[in-house]
């Protein structure tokens, strides 16, 4: 032994593929010593992209980008490429992308008149045993809770006026004070709604929602909550400790 350190390299690596045809990453083992246009055709195999439209890219094992691999002269030992290194293939003809598009693969549709008359559809069971929407006096049921539930917000939001002072309980949410806005329906949901300026800025908007103007208040001050969560009273603006001018 003359004391001397041996570095030992394997001379196959076992990287990490993915590419720009494909959302899956695949592994695979290559020889060091094979040129990077021979990775290219190997990679054909696995990819299906021609060697001819493919750009590579070296990242390391925590996925930091190293560099390209374009010389196809160059061997793959060459690289500073170790297992679990990723090797990202783009494919520049764009080709492979027409087979991940599903908006171009024509569909199959069953007219509503033959799917009616199927007797082993899901449709036909529900029928059968009187499940969901063709259960009536479920149906029934439902109908007349949500129109119960909806007739006590309404009752809830005709005592809520505009310019009144509240605090806002929303479940997972500090408790709020502010200056009713606006109170009624609105486009962005359906519903009986209260708009509100906060004391302070705890809000989502200014008062626009999608678009559209129901109330001015500064930005970050305005909310939309069910009148169920309003509390009509006595709440002055808090003091926020200024006891000198």
């Amino acid at each position: 032994m003359d004391g001397g350190v041996t570095v030992v390299t394997n001379p196959v690596v076992n990287v990490r593929l993915t590419s720009s045809i494909s959302s899956f990453e695949v592994q695979r083992r290559f020889n060091r010593g094979i040129s990077i246009a021979e990775l290219k055709g190997k990679l054909e195999m696995v990819l299906g992209a021609s060697p001819s439209c493919m750009d590579l890219e070296l990242f390391s094992v925590s996925d930091t980008f190293l560099q390209k691999m374009d010389d196809n002269e160059a061997l793959l030992g060459s690289f500073p490429v170790d297992d679990e290194c990723r090797i990202h293939v783009t494919d520049r003809s764009g080709q492979m992308s027409e087979f991940s598009d599903v908006s171009k693969v024509e569909k199959f549709e069953l007219p509503e008149e033959s799917y009616e008359k199927r007797t082993d559809s899901a449709r036909s069971f529900m029928k059968k045993h009187h499940v969901g929407v063709y259960n009536k006096e479920e149906m029934a049921k439902k109908e007349a809770d949500l129109a119960a539930r909806e007739e006590v917000r309404k009752a809830a939001a005709d005592a809520i006026s505009v310019g009144s002072r509240c605090q806002v309980q929303v479940s997972g949410q500090p408790t709020k004070l502010g200056t009713v806005m606006y109170v009624g329906t609105a486009d962005f949901k359906p519903g009986y709604w209260v708009g509100l300026k906060y004391d302070e800025p705890m809000g989502k908007h200014d008062g626009t929602v999608n678009g559209k103007k129901y109330f001015e208040c500064e930005d970050k001050y305005g909310a939309f909550v069910k009148p169920l969560n309003v509390t009509v009273g006595d709440f002055p603006e808090e003091d926020f400790g200024i006891d000198e001018m």
